[in-house]
């Protein structure tokens, strides 16, 4: 009797950390997506073929890509999926930098394979 109380006391102390575990993996799981889909305003990149998107959170990604025609957006607000450069590097960098600087913005190179205008102009 004893041994089953025990048991079910720790099983439910268990459970209720679940919650805790769950929102974790979920921060984890964002900033270290391969696959990311961001919007926000594009402009042109210092090089050749590269561009910037500047979100409204501040966040700065360089957007790559040799598919999507991404020039006739330059200046637009854009909705781009693609796949984030070294994901697991960039998420250890990013907590890092979150853990010195909580206000700290999200930067990261991201190579497109989709591009949806979402306006024809970028708020400021």
């Amino acid at each position: 009797m004893k041994a089953r109380l025990t048991l079910g006391l720790v099983a439910l102390c268990g459970l209720s950390f679940l919650p805790a575990i769950g929102a974790s993996q979920n921060e984890t799981k964002d900033k270290d997506a391969s696959l990311r889909t961001l919007t926000g305003c594009l402009s042109k990149g210092e090089k050749a073929g590269e561009y910037n998107l500047v979100t409204p959170e501040g966040n700065t990604w360089e957007i790559h890509t040799k598919t999507v025609k991404l020039s006739e957006h330059v200046g637009h607000t854009v909705t781009i999926s693609g796949k984030v450069w070294h994901p697991d590097m960039h998420g250890a960098k990013e907590k890092t930098k979150e853990a010195v600087d909580s206000d700290a913005k999200e930067h990261g190179h991201l190579n497109a394979t989709d591009v949806a205008m979402v306006s024809d102009s970028c708020k400021k």
